[in-house]
């Protein structure tokens, strides 16, 4: 009768020569195994996760989040808050809400007017969540984007270095530079249509200041003006209104119970976050003066929020006492974190 039992292979029964093999391959899988685990460990290091945060228009590495109570989440203080990016030719921005339906209800929020030949997927009643990728194709429209200048402003500061009356010019003052991105449909060379989709901070001004002497003439003579700055270094100082803005603004500041450093460091903070800019929005979703996180915070000063210079100033002088205790406070956490 055949045999048909397998044969089975022992390890008494290999041979050195097959040892020798398995040594080679276990050798061999282990040098794979290692590189993979080193390969893995470079990619992480030289990618690592990136968590979905809102940030300062002024914050380089867009990971602060500013206007929010929860510094770590799109949502910021209301947790009913939820975002959905919408893509246009390429370009993304955050829109945030509380009453996301399907994909019209995102592109109203975010006063996104569709034109009559744009492509948008998915379809405008699909229902959306915050992993919903809104993508719009628009024929025959460019992003463009422009650049203008934010004025700077001239802050003076009293120091007893210098005698009485006599002023010097510590910083000398440099515009800022205002990145606008717009959608722009042209028929030949007529311009259709002309959307703004990003307006941000790109580079904030530089203030020009100037040192005022408040010391006597013999004080100045003995030497303490060796360093004029040294001793106005600490003052936030007195800012000149520029523009009807901040002539609003100061009044009503002065005429309200602050002073002239609480006017100075709203100046210094709203041209740092948005450069005066009613509109300014950037793509986390921040939008107006103050850079709210959604804008729609700010209707709590006022229905007119997205247009109102002085309701958005309103909120933000209410959102820094309610934060920070004051303007004052929140212009200190901001020269030291670059967003409040």
């Amino acid at each position: 009768m055949a045999n048909h039992r397998k044969e089975v292979t022992t390890l008494k029964s290999l041979s050195k020569r097959q040892w020798t093999k398995i040594a080679a391959v276990l050798a061999t899988m282990g040098l794979l195994a290692g590189a993979g685990f080193a390969s893995r460990s470079f990619y992480a290091s030289q990618h690592p996760a990136v968590q979905v945060t809102s940030y300062s228009a002024t914050d380089s590495n867009a990971l602060e989040v500013s206007r929010g109570a929860d510094r770590e989440d799109l949502r910021g203080a209301d947790a009913n808050t939820s975002y959905v990016t919408v893509k246009i030719n390429g370009k993304s921005r955050v829109v945030l809400g509380t009453n996301f339906t399907d994909v019209k209800s995102v592109l109203d929020a975010g006063d996104i007017t569709l034109e009559p030949n744009d492509s948008v997927a998915p379809a405008l009643n699909s229902k959306v969540d915050e992993s919903t990728v809104i993508t719009i194709n628009r024929a025959g429209a460019d992003l463009e984007t422009t650049d203008s200048p934010i004025a700077f402003n001239t802050v003076k500061k009293e120091t007893a270095a210098l005698p009485q009356g006599q002023e010097k010019v510590e910083t000398e003052g440099q515009a800022g530079v205002m990145e606008t991105t717009s959608i722009v449909t042209r028929t030949g060379d007529k311009v259709v249509s002309s959307n703004i989709f990003a307006s941000f901070v790109k580079t904030a001004p530089t203030d020009k200041v100037i040192l005022v002497g408040t010391g006597s003439t013999a004080s100045n003579n003995s030497g303490s003006a060796g360093n004029p700055g040294s001793s106005a270094s600490a003052s936030i100082g007195t800012t000149v209104p520029a523009g009807d803005m901040q002539q609003w603004a100061h009044d009503y500041m002065l005429s309200n119970g602050y002073s002239e450093s609480d006017f100075s460091a709203t100046v210094y903070i709203i041209s740092h976050e948005s450069g005066w800019r009613v509109n300014a929005m950037n793509p986390s979703g921040a939008y107006g003066l103050p850079q709210a996180l959604p804008g729609s915070k700010m209707s709590t000063e006022g229905e007119d929020w997205a247009t109102n210079y002085q309701t958005q100033l309103k909120w933000f002088w209410q959102y820094c006492a309610g934060r920070y205790g004051s303007v004052q406070g929140a212009y200190s956490y901001w020269l030291g974190h670059h967003n409040y």
